[in-house]
């Protein structure tokens, strides 16, 4: 199982991963069963009243609907290392002095740390402007690493002395000829565990509001990207990753506790969207969602929404900034999961006869 996990989290590009859904046309009874997989305990308590001959294959066929909906089938929830802890979401203010930036990253986490936070989330591209011609000026090669990519190399310091789980938000990214939209994740001992590359890419024209194209510059990511760490599995995307629900059922279905977002929404999409995705992704999949946005600035040539946030697994706000820079440390506590699941069980309610979700990096990894 661990190198099952660990074959999640690699960053190996050459794997391309693809989400889909689609409808079986099968007869329910066409599709395979077990008796022998039947749980003794559900076989009593919902068909004990009812009287069916061994060739009933339709009600037999009902008790794998929901583990057909998912393909793979989805991992249990694992155990988490903990069960209570502090996150800090660090909305931070984002200026054209990148050396400014990352000393001002640095005093966040540090503050964030002290005030208990045991993971910490920074913004969408924080030690730079978003615009498609700051990009190149300002990425970095994070493989190479040291002098090479100072951002991260300030990351996996701070991570290692104050034995912490970072989140990084996301940089520009140079590698080879290609840039890239990146979250990098380091773990209490400096360590890189994880690199997430934006998979959908931010391309959009909405009329007299807002006209950005992400992939004038930039290369999408081919990795959906799921981490152990000390506070938990995590899930990672990147701002326009959240609205594609796929991605998340996916992390779901991979076991995560939670899901971090790093992410600018603007002004147009921001007041509309912004908490509305959180909550749906987070109530959708009966867990965490973590967000970080930059702190609005005005005058920038992209004016963030602002507004980090974190949502609990009903999809309720359990804290949230305002638009301002500012530092907020909420506790996440995943006994509340179970809970959750055990109220509202529809993750064994799924019709794995009418659509299914798949996994194709973990289908091919098989």
């Amino acid at each position: 199982m661990k190198s099952a996990v660990s074959s999640l989290v690699r960053s190996n590009n050459s794997l391309i991963s693809r989400t889909l859904l689609y409808h079986s046309s099968k007869p329910i009874s066409q599709s395979p069963f077990f008796l022998s997989n039947i749980p003794k305990n559900l076989f009593n308590q919902r068909y004990q009243k009812l009287q069916f001959s061994p060739n009933s294959t339709s009600i037999m066929a009902s008790l794998s609907k929901s583990e057909q909906a998912r393909e793979p089938p989805a991992l249990p929830l694992p155990s988490p290392p903990l069960t209570k802890f502090k996150i800090g979401l660090c909305q931070l203010s984002v200026t054209p002095d990148k050396e400014r930036n990352i000393k001002h990253a640095r005093k966040a986490i540090e503050e964030a740390a002290q005030k208990g936070a045991q993971l910490v989330l920074l913004p969408e591209i924080w030690n730079s402007p978003y615009s498609n011609d700051s990009f190149p000026v300002y990425a970095e090669d994070i493989n190479a690493g040291g002098d090479a990519s100072p951002s991260t190399a300030m990351l996996s310091e701070v991570a290692s002395r104050l034995k912490i789980t970072i989140v990084g938000g996301s940089i520009p990214e140079r590698c080879g000829d290609k840039l890239y939209n990146t979250c990098c994740v380091f773990g209490t001992d400096g360590k890189l565990k994880a690199k997430h590359r934006k998979i959908h890419l931010f391309d959009i024209d909405i009329p007299g509001k807002i006209t950005f194209m992400e992939s004038k510059t930039l290369t999408a990511g081919e990795t959906p990207t799921v981490v152990d760490t000390d506070v938990g599995r995590i899930g990672i995307g990147i701002c326009y990753d959240i609205r594609f629900t796929e991605l998340a059922m996916i992390y779901a279905a991979r076991g995560a506790h939670l899901i971090c977002y790093p992410g600018a929404f603007n002004m147009t999409t921001g007041p509309l969207h912004w908490e509305l995705s959180q909550r749906a992704r987070a109530m959708d999949n009966q867990l965490y969602v973590a967000t970080c946005s930059p702190a609005r600035d005005p005058g920038a040539g992209y004016v963030a929404w602002g507004h980090s946030t974190l949502v609990g697994p009903f999809g309720e706000v359990l804290a949230s900034t305002e638009h301002e820079e500012d530092i907020i440390i909420a506790e996440i506590d995943y006994s509340i999961l179970e809970q959750r699941r055990v109220s509202l069980p529809f993750t064994k309610q799924r019709r794995g006869d009418l659509y299914k979700l798949v996994d194709i990096q973990r289908l091919n990894s098989h």
